[in-house]
């Protein structure tokens, strides 16, 4: 059968690949869970999971190719979002098949590639924690909150349109006041930012703690009497097992600022 990847390119793997190098980290800790064994190097953004000591073969934004290719896998995994294209055709280029999955703009898409991952390019059975995300992630509920949710700062980034990160919140209750925007990551102005607080168009402020290390002492004070809430980066941008742990803690984290529902 003819394999391809999330973008349409070809992945000619001739079975079920054993070793596996992951560019992404939340494809690491899904490959590291469904299919232990086969990864042979990972990013050193993988932090998940916590026992994982592997090869480690740079940035996820900026790897070091070659040491890749020594490396010798029958599978690289990359991300459309972060993986440059020029590292993922310089891989192809010597041989390497490459699995290219899209930036998910939704929880199901995300989960939905996960599954075409793992069951058709890995060759596994569906694995019990994507049923269990997937079950967890089906609602929508109606909105509490409109939120605004840096991811940056110096300059400041914000989530806009088709995240997954908005999603996430958005099947939290949370909506993202620039869920509209023309940006899928605006960069407005802190005076922009504050306005929103200001004429009501948000009422909540959303920090992670990655990319960016916001903490109640590096974010809040930009936005003095702003109600605001500490999040996990991890359970709100990663797809993967994490997503199973991810809705009951996260739920936690914004229910005492969100309004009770009438």
């Amino acid at each position: 059968m003819r394999m391809t990847d999330d973008l349409g390119e070809d992945v000619p793997l001739t079975g079920a690949p054993g070793r596996i190098v992951s560019m992404v980290p939340s494809l690491t800790e899904a490959v590291a869970v469904s299919a232990p064994g086969t990864l042979v190097g990972v990013t050193d953004y993988c932090t998940h999971p916590p026992d994982l000591d592997l090869p480690r073969i740079g940035g996820s934004k900026y790897p070091e190719v070659d040491r890749i290719l020594d490396l010798r896998p029958d599978l690289v995994l990359a991300n459309a979002e972060e993986s440059r294209p020029d590292d993922v055709e310089r891989l192809r280029a010597n041989g390497i098949p490459v699995w290219v999955m899209a930036a998910a703009a939704t929880v199901p898409a995300a989960l939905g590639s996960l599954r075409r991952l793992l069951t058709q390019g890995l060759e596994l059975d569906e694995p019990d924690w994507l049923v269990r995300a997937e079950d967890l992630w089906r609602e929508t509920p109606p909105v509490r909150a409109k939120a605004v949710v840096p991811v940056w700062r110096k300059p400041w980034v914000v989530l806009g349109r088709d995240t997954f990160g908005g999603d996430v919140l958005r099947r939290l209750g949370v909506d993202l006041t620039y869920a509209d925007h023309a940006d899928r990551y605006p960069r407005p102005t802190l005076d922009e930012l504050r306005a929103q607080f200001e004429s009501g168009a948000a009422e909540l402020l959303v920090l992670p703690d990655e990319p960016y290390l916001f903490t109640d002492e590096d974010g809040p004070e930009a936005f003095p009497g702003v109600p605001y809430v500490l999040v996990s980066g991890r359970f709100l941008t990663w797809y993967g097992p994490s997503l199973v742990e991810a809705h009951p803690a996260t739920a936690a984290a914004l229910s005492a600022r969100l309004p009770a529902l009438p």
